[in-house]
C-alpha cells in the first residue's frame, strides 16, 4: 500500500469527495476545511453517492495550513476565485520533490502554481464529476467521477506519460476513482473546456440545468456551437480536438442526471464565479493567434456584467 500522504486544500462538492475516497482506501489524507472545519472534527464527512454511501467518522481537519503536516501530495480543489490564497497556503503544506495535484478548472492554473512553488512536480487533474456539497461535512455524489491527469511542463510543452503520474493514479485507482493518463496537459485542458464553456456559461445566463439546455432543440445547437468555437481555440494553440470527441461531450450530457452546474451553483449562491478560469484566460490564449471566439467572447461579457453587479450589490448591501 502507498505511503504518500494526501492534503486536500478545498474539502468542498469536489475535494471532499475525492479526499474522503482516498482515505477509505486507506490512505494517509489532511483536510483543510474552512466554515465546516467545527462539524467535520465533530462529525467527520458523509458521502452519498451512486457508487455507494459511507461516512468517515474520523478525519484529520485543519482550518490553517500552519498547523498541517508537510504532505507528499497537495491537491489543489478550491475554486480559481481563490487563487489569489496560494501563495501562503501551498509553501507550509507540500513537501520538496511532492507533487502539486491542480483539479480546477480553466486554463493557466498550472501557470500560476509554478509561480509560487519550486522543485515539485505539477500534476493537472481535469475531473468529470457530478457532486454537490448539501450540508456540512454532507456531499452528494451524482454521476461520473474520472479524472484525466497529465504532467505540467513550462510552456505546456506535452510530457508524456511520467513515473509521478502513474504513482498519484494507482492511489486513485486504488480508492476506485477512474483514471485516463493523457501525455499533453494543454490538450486535456482545452477538451475539458468543451464541456465547461457551454454548460456553464449557459447554466449561467438560462438559468437552466444541463438536462434542460439539451432538451431544447435552439439551445443544444448553441451548446454544439461551442464546443465546435472551443476546438478552434484549441486549434489555434496546437492542439486538434476530434469532432467525435465533441459528439462523445454531448451524449455524455443526455445520459446524466439532471444537473446543477458549479457556476450556477455558485451565482445563485451570490459566490464570485469562475469566468477569467474558463472563459478569460481562453480568450486571452487565443488572441495571439489572431483567432476569434465571437459566440465564446459574447457569453464572457455577459458573465462578467452578472459577476461584476453581484459584487458591486453584495458590497452596496454591507454599508
Amino acid at each position: 500500500m502507498s505511503e504518500r500522504s494526501y492534503a486536500i486544500l478545498g474539502t468542498g462538492a469536489l475535494g471532499g469527495f475525492y479526499g474522503a475516497k482516498l482515505q477509505k482506501a486507506g490512505k494517509n489524507v489532511h483536510f483543510l476545511l474552512n466554515s465546516d472545519y467545527e462539524h467535520a472534527s465533530k462529525f467527520g464527512l458523509v458521502i452519498e453517492s451512486k457508487d455507494g454511501d459511507f461516512s468517515l467518522t474520523q478525519v484529520n481537519a485543519y482550518r490553517d495550513v500552519e498547523k498541517m503536516p508537510q504532505c507528499d501530495v497537495v491537491v489543489i480543489a478550491l475554486k480559481t476565485t481563490q487563487n489569489y490564497l496560494l501563495p501562503q497556503m501551498l509553501p507550509p503544506v507540500v513537501k520538496d520533490d511532492g507533487v502539486v495535484l491542480v483539479l480546477q478548472n480553466g486554463l493557466a492554473v498550472e501557470e500560476e502554481v509554478a509561480l509560487i512553488v519550486g522543485n515539485v512536480s505539477i500534476i493537472g487533474g481535469l475531473c468529470f464529476l457530478c457532486s454537490n456539497k448539501v450540508g456540512a461535512g454532507h456531499i452528494r455524489h451524482l454521476d461520473y467521477g474520472q479524472i484525466t491527469l497529465a504532467e505540467y511542463a513550462n510552456d505546456y510543452h506535452p510530457t508524456g506519460i511520467t513515473e509521478k503520474m502513474r504513482q498519484i493514479a494507482s492511489d486513485l485507482e486504488d480508492a476506485g476513482i477512474p483514471i485516463i493518463l493523457a501525455e499533453d496537459l494543454l490538450l486535456a485542458r482545452w477538451k475539458k473546456l468543451v464541456w465547461n464553456i457551454p454548460y456553464n456559461g449557459l447554466s449561467v445566463i438560462l438559468n437552466a440545468r444541463t438536462d434542460e439546455l439539451m432538451s431544447y432543440f435552439h439551445t443544444r445547437n448553441l451548446v454544439e456551437q461551442l464546443m465546435y468555437e472551443v476546438a478552434a481555440g484549441s486549434k489555434s494553440c496546437g492542439r486538434i480536438i476530434p469532432d467525435s470527441f465533441i459528439q462523445t461531450m454531448l451524449d455524455w450530457t443526455i445520459k446524466m442526471k439532471p444537473y446543477r452546474t458549479s457556476m450556477k451553483i455558485d451565482y445563485d449562491e451570490r459566490r464570485p464565479m469562475e469566468v477569467e478560469a474558463i472563459f478569460g484566460n481562453p480568450l486571452r490564449k487565443v488572441h495571439s493567434s489572431c483567432v476569434d471566439l465571437p459566440q465564446i467572447r459574447c457569453i464572457y461579457q455577459q458573465l462578467k456584467f452578472l459577476d461584476e453587479t453581484l459584487t458591486a450589490s453584495k458590497a452596496n448591501f454591507s454599508l
